[in-house]
């Protein structure tokens, strides 16, 4: 029981920080582009790495050695790939097309596992990922589901859509992760991160939508290097290891809801009553698939 509370903590937090990473997202629009952004977290996130993790990796770099191409693959599905999507969208599409889609990660994870491990899932952790899902969609929409039906699918949507799956299949993937010190596994998969963003931040800065950072891109590529880049990768890695990707993954949709909260203290946006409803639900999901899960032993 203590083993699964610390997997709850370990994932709330993961949430509540990806949370700040859509504000933050939204903050950067128009002081920094989105591929400079994903690039700049990265550098800063490695060199934090370097200095505090470089020793652990030169003691670990024979095991390194033996699956460099799969970290490299994780640094490009969950690092970058998942952040150039996120950080794109938001300059083309709706704050509440994103938090659906997003909110989509867990099912995708579902799909992954049954299709790649034969992952068995429950009649109630579907049930608990649609009442979550649900609830999502009730925020998303601001309570009116007239507006949720008149969504157009755009060029953001479709950004979004790449980066749940990149996200998903990175979750999925973690099965397979060495057991190497998680100092280790950040290094090499941020050094994947950077690398892969490079090429895309040299293509925009040469174009007419380049934004170099001033002093508010600065501050939100320093938020983004520090918490949603570090901290909640690790503890999600954590999270996954202790309970497995299916459990896990439903604590996603906590993201649009958390991300709420933190535009309301931050942007000043009123808490409205669907909020509240909304966040019942999603937090009612949770539960719901979460206790199945273990209950059953799946994830």
């Amino acid at each position: 029981m203590q083993h699964n509370r610390t997997a709850y903590v370990l994932l709330f937090l993961t949430t509540l920080f990806w949370g700040g990473n859509a504000v933050a997202g939204k903050l950067a629009v128009g002081h920094v582009s989105p591929m400079v952004l994903t690039s700049l977290r990265w550098a800063f996130a490695l060199t934090i790495l370097v200095m505090i993790g470089g020793k652990q990796f030169w003691r670990e770099r024979r095991e390194v050695g033996r699956h460099v191409p799969l970290l490299l693959l994780y640094g490009t599905l969950g690092f970058s790939t998942f952040n150039i999507a996120l950080f794109s969208a938001l300059n083309y599409t709706s704050a509440i097309n994103v938090a659906i889609e997003q909110a989509g990660v867990p099912a995708v994870i579902f799909l992954g596992s049954f299709l790649l491990f034969r992952t068995r899932t429950t009649t109630m952790q579907v049930t608990g990922f649609g009442l979550s899902l649900v609830g999502v969609a009730v925020v998303a929409s601001q309570g009116s589901f007239e507006r949720l039906a008149a969504l157009q699918i755009n060029r953001g949507d479709a950004f979004m859509l790449l980066g749940v799956v990149s996200y998903s299949a990175y979750s999925v993937l973690l099965r397979y992760k060495p057991a190497l010190h998680w100092k280790t596994m950040m290094l090499v998969m941020a050094t994947g991160a950077l690398l892969t963003s490079l090429p895309f931040s040299y293509w925009e800065l040469r174009g007419p939508n380049g934004i170099w950072p001033d002093t508010q891109g600065w501050l939100v590529t320093l938020y983004t290097a520090t918490f949603p880049a570090l901290v909640s990768q690790v503890l999600w890695m954590k999270g996954v290891e202790m309970i497995g990707a299916n459990r896990a993954g439903i604590f996603i949709n906590l993201v649009p809801i958390l991300g709420t909260l933190l535009a309301i203290a931050i942007l000043g946006e009123v808490l409205q009553i669907y909020h509240l409803i909304a966040m019942v639900l999603v937090i009612g999901g949770i539960w719901i698939a979460e206790n199945s899960g273990r209950k059953s032993g799946n994830g």
